[in-house]
């Protein structure tokens, strides 16, 4: 939507005017969203090899933000963030500083998705890297307001077996902040169907699970990971548009979509912004929603991204609240707290005009409001995964004695 001045000029909304829609972001991973900063520091206190810990070299180094060709090159800044990833002081300092960054840009609710098996490399236990990244998130809920939520991933090109403790792990923590799993990593030559073990069991415990498909592979990878292993939402999906009839099914069957414009292109999945195929998903009537994937490997933010949805697509700020409730409604939530979200995103949401105003509030919120959602939430009953001994895996049985431990 453009705003008609009285010259008769037409301007695009400004970004800080995105930075105050209230939004989710349902795809974005921990160890591609550290600040550049925190980096060098890390890794100088730990005493960390970096090719560089000048900030604009790193920058240089990692390819922050440009267009690298293909998904293998763009993950190579992974390397040099999980260096300074492995320890638990690190984990709890990122964790808070991604939930604080977001919160920044009204960031209301996150699902942070990323692999334990990843931080394990000084021999921290898998158990020890979920409750560090855990303890992050909810210490930034305390002090900021931000709900924040974890996705643990496999990873394609490593093994099923470890994608199988992976959601071992997840099944472990459910109903203590992990709310999904997902499949990351190079898709190209790595078939979902290999992980399916690690799908059925997270399946079988009733977690919701996504998988990243259709961004280096065609929409036969969409397809395997619906179809094959029972994925609730896509990670990507670019190349959906490549299979017509698979992409009735997405939308008939409300499959959403985590789009990541940037990343989308820097990874050479899509050629540029204007040929991104997120807005024509959209006017299909398909559940798109907008994320960062990687705050720091991207250079980006929601806001950015939203901006760009409408600076770069031309989607009008209808469209945009759209995507934005998509989101909310995209989240993995108990039915009650999504419920209590969407009805105050939407009524949010009105007080934004396509002239560029923002409106004040109807009336103040009060104490009371503000704590609808916590509220709802305390009410439901918390899942418990203690049964019979010979039920529980090695890596739910190393949980429940941490568990044990920390209350002694």
């Amino acid at each position: 939507m453009e705003i008609e001045t009285t010259e008769g000029t037409a301007h695009k909304l400004p970004l800080e005017f995105f930075q105050q829609l209230p939004k989710a972001d349902l795809h974005v991973h921990l160890d591609g969203s550290l600040r550049l900063d925190t980096i060098i520091d890390l890794a100088k206190k730990h005493d960390i090899e970096l090719p560089s810990y000048d900030p604009a070299e790193l920058r240089r180094a990692m390819r922050l933000g440009q267009n690298t060709g293909s998904l293998v090159e763009y993950l190579k800044a992974f390397d040099v963030t999980l260096r300074v990833l492995q320890t638990e002081d690190a984990l709890f300092r990122c964790a808070y500083e991604l939930a604080e960054d977001a919160a920044r840009e009204n960031v209301r609710y996150m699902e942070v998705r990323y692999s334990p098996m990843l931080h394990t490399r000084q021999g921290l236990k898998l158990t020890s890297v979920v409750e560090a990244v855990l303890a992050g998130l909810r210490a930034a809920h305390d002090s900021l307001g931000i709900e924040s939520t974890v996705i643990l991933c496999g990873i394609r090109n490593i093994s099923p077996h470890s994608s199988l403790e992976m959601a071992e792990l997840a099944v472990a923590y459910k109903g203590r902040g992990v709310v999904g799993f997902d499949l990351a990593g190079a898709e190209y030559d790595h078939p979902a169907k290999h992980h399916k073990a690690a799908f059925q069991l997270v399946r079988d415990n009733n977690i919701n699970c996504t998988i990243h498909a259709g961004e280096a592979y065609g929409p036969e990878s969409i397809a395997q990971a619906i179809h094959v292993c029972g994925a609730h939402r896509i990670g990507h999906g670019c190349r959906l548009r490549e299979n017509g009839d698979l992409l009735h099914y997405v939308a008939d069957h409300r499959i959403p979509l985590e789009a990541c414009p940037s990343s989308n292109v820097q990874t050479g999945a899509v050629r540029d912004l204007a040929s991104h195929p997120l807005k024509l998903y959209f006017d299909l009537g398909l559940r798109v929603t907008v994320n960062t994937d990687n705050r720091l490997v991207t250079d980006t933010t929601v806001s950015h991204e939203l901006w760009l949805c409408h600076t770069k697509m031309g989607m009008s700020l209808e469209d945009i609240k759209s995507i934005i409730v998509a989101g909310f409604k995209s989240a993995f939530l108990p039915f009650p707290i999504k419920q209590s979200y969407l009805r105050r995103v939407t009524e949010e949401l009105e007080r934004f005009s396509a002239d560029g105003r923002i409106h004040p509030p109807r009336k103040p919120e009060t104490a009371r409001q503000s704590q609808e959602v916590w509220t709802q939430r305390a009410a439901l009953p918390s899942f418990d995964p203690k049964g019979p001994a010979s039920e529980l895996s090695p890596v739910q049985a190393a949980v429940e004695r941490a568990l044990e431990d920390s209350t002694n």
